[in-house]
Parts: C-alpha cells; structure tokens; sequence
C-alpha cells in the first residue's frame, strides 16, 4: 500500500494502547487502519500504519496538547475512539488513580475529543458492574448494577461520565468479563492453577458457594468484539450498554476438578469453610507477609466468593455479528500445558511468586 492510500485509510484511537488488550487491539486493527496508540509509556516502534503518542490521561493540558497533535497530523475526522486506558489492582487497595484516571481523565478526554468528529465513542467497562446473579439466571445489560469494590465502581462511574460527557459522539459501551488466553493472562485462574499445582492447603477450601462461577472472554474473542463493534459503528444505537464474554460458565468447583485432573490426573475437591475462618486466615497470611511474597488472597475477596455472572450475548451477537470462538474449558489444558512444559515461564508471565516453585 503506498503512502497515498494509506493517508486515506481510516484514523482509530486507542487509549491504553500498550496494555494487554490495547496492544493485541492495534496489531489487530493495524491492517485496516490507520491506528494511533496512546499510552503514558508507548513503545518504541517504527511501524508506519501506528502512530505512538506519549500521553497522561490525568493531566487535562497534555490531553489537550496530545489531541492538537493529532489533529494536526491526521485531521479532526476518528472513526472511532476505543477508550481501554484505565487503573486497576487486583490487590483491592483504594487509590487516587480509579478517579483520576479512570474516570476524570475520561472526562478529559471526552471534553476535547467534542470539537473533532468521532464517529463512535468505544469504552472497556467490566462485567463486575453488575449486581450478581443469585437466582443463577443470565445476567443481561439491563440486569441491576451493584460494583462491589474501587475498580468496578469506578468503572460504573466512569459509564455516567460518558453518558454526561459524549455529546453528539456515538458511545458504545462494553461490558467485558475476565480476559485470559493461552498463557494465562487472567490472576484468578492463574491463582487458581498454582494453588492446585503446588497442592497448596488452602486450595481444597473455598467460602462461597462452589456451583457459582463467572465468564471469561479470550484475548482474541475481545479483540474480534472490538473490530466488529467499530466496524458496524454507523448501525450501532447512539448509546448502547453490551455484555461480552463466554455464555458457558465454569462454576468454581468445575474448574478446581478440570485443574486438578490436568495437573495430578485427579479431581480436586472444594470444601467449603465459613467466611468468618477464611477471612482470618486470609488477614494472618497477608499480615506475615512481605514484599513479593504478599498473598493473592485478601480477606475482602472473601465476601466476594459467592457472586456468580453467567450471561446472556444475544444482543452483542446481534448488534456486532459476533460471538466467541474459544472457551475457557477447551484452553486450560493449553494453560496447563506451558506451566508443565515451563513452569518458570508461566510464573513470570503470570506474576506469580517464581520462588514458590523451589519449595515444591
């Protein structure tokens, strides 16, 4: 393709562009389009289908004087902003940055984006706004919210910003559940996988309910819901709320039984222990602990132990013409598979505590 038409191609945005989902996207939309990355830490790159800008989201100048340049190099004409930058910690520890970033800095955004024609405003929410399902019934877009900790309750504020803030600009909203891949790429399922692996004690109890579970959604499957979303932006509703994961839901005990025969050529039971000895247990690991060493497990995780998310995709199918071609069931043993084969590599990928394996 010459230089010609590849300044004819249409200009995406994509926030957070070096992140986990936000790099698969622009690799993936690269070919079609003509991508700009931002992230407050870009990559070095000298691909000429990306445009890599160093950009702080909390900070409303260097927005604004990001937003300048890119108008200035590409024109005012976004076929679609796809909003994925954003804070979290699995840790659950309050910080500044939910506000800051999360949701003021989507405001800025927004702000500046109005004097540019955007076509369609594309932001990552998580399937953790909404209220658990207790009845065990799929879990739709118009189903209660209730976030119950900092990260998705500064992602449900941050759906009111948009509501508030889009203007004329076209929002879509997606509401993803836990991504994973191959490699793992998801802490609860990797925790899960290294308990179990490494037999630890507490990987045979478990303080909620074990029938419960919730959806994940594969890295490409989002990747593939991201593409068809920007390209049927024009027949998209001008504010539209999609649910996008896996309608198969592994509950905990399957998944603990799936992991353990993989691993030990055995179920693995789950035995379930009152909340109030969890939680102590979980304070007296997490008090002792240090450094790296801090356990995954928090004791206000435990409250959270019973919530369950299977969910109905009907209308993502629709609207976008999509639905996931992976599941989680079919990609475990490929998971299982690279930790057997490689378990230092899977430790380091997963962040999960690489001396834990000289103990075994």
């Amino acid at each position: 393709m010459d230089a010609t038409k590849k300044e004819e191609r249409r200009v995406v945005l994509v926030t957070g562009g070096a992140g986990l989902i936000g790099s698969r996207v622009i690799h993936d939309l690269a070919s079609s389009f003509q991508v700009i990355g931002l992230d407050i830490d870009p990559p070095s790159s000298d691909r000429a289908d990306v445009d890599w800008r160093q950009c702080d989201l909390t900070d409303d100048d260097n927005v604004s004087d990001t937003l300048q340049a890119i108008r200035d190099r590409w024109g005012s004409q976004l076929a679609s902003v796809v909003h994925l930058a954003a804070y979290y910690d699995f840790s659950g520890e309050p910080s500044p940055l939910y506000e800051k970033l999360t949701v003021e800095g989507t405001r800025s955004l927004l702000r500046h984006l109005q004097s540019f024609d955007v076509e369609q405003f594309l932001f990552s929410s998580t399937l953790l706004v909404m209220k658990s399902s207790e009845s065990g019934l799929p879990l739709s877009s118009q189903s209660p919210l209730e976030a119950e900790w900092d990260y998705p309750q500064s992602k449900l504020k941050t759906e009111e910003v948009i509501e508030h803030e889009r203007g004329r600009i076209p929002a879509l909203i997606l509401r993803l559940a836990g991504a994973y891949d191959e490699q793992g790429h998801s802490p609860p399922i990797t925790q899960q996988i290294s308990r179990i692996y490494e037999k630890q004690l507490e990987s045979y109890f478990f303080p909620g309910d074990k029938d419960h579970g919730q959806s994940f959604i594969h890295l490409d499957d989002t990747v593939t819901a991201i593409r068809c979303a920007i390209e049927r932006r024009a027949e998209l509703p001008p504010l539209e709320r999609l649910l996008i994961g896996e309608e198969e839901v592994l509950s905990y005990a399957d998944l603990q039984d799936r992991i353990g025969e993989l691993l030990h050529g055995q179920q693995w039971p789950a035995i379930r222990i009152p909340k109030m000895v969890a939680k102590a247990g979980a304070w007296v690991k997490d008090q002792w602990a240090s450094g790296d060493n801090a356990p995954f497990i928090k004791p206000w995780m435990i409250d959270l132990a019973d919530q369950n998310y299977p969910i109905n995709i009907s209308r993502a199918e629709s609207l976008l013409g999509w639905k996931p071609r992976h599941t989680l069931r079919e990609t475990l043993p490929q998971m299982v598979e690279l930790l057997q084969r490689d378990p230092q590599k899977f430790y380091e990928i997963n962040h999960l505590p690489v001396e834990h394996l000289h103990s075994r």
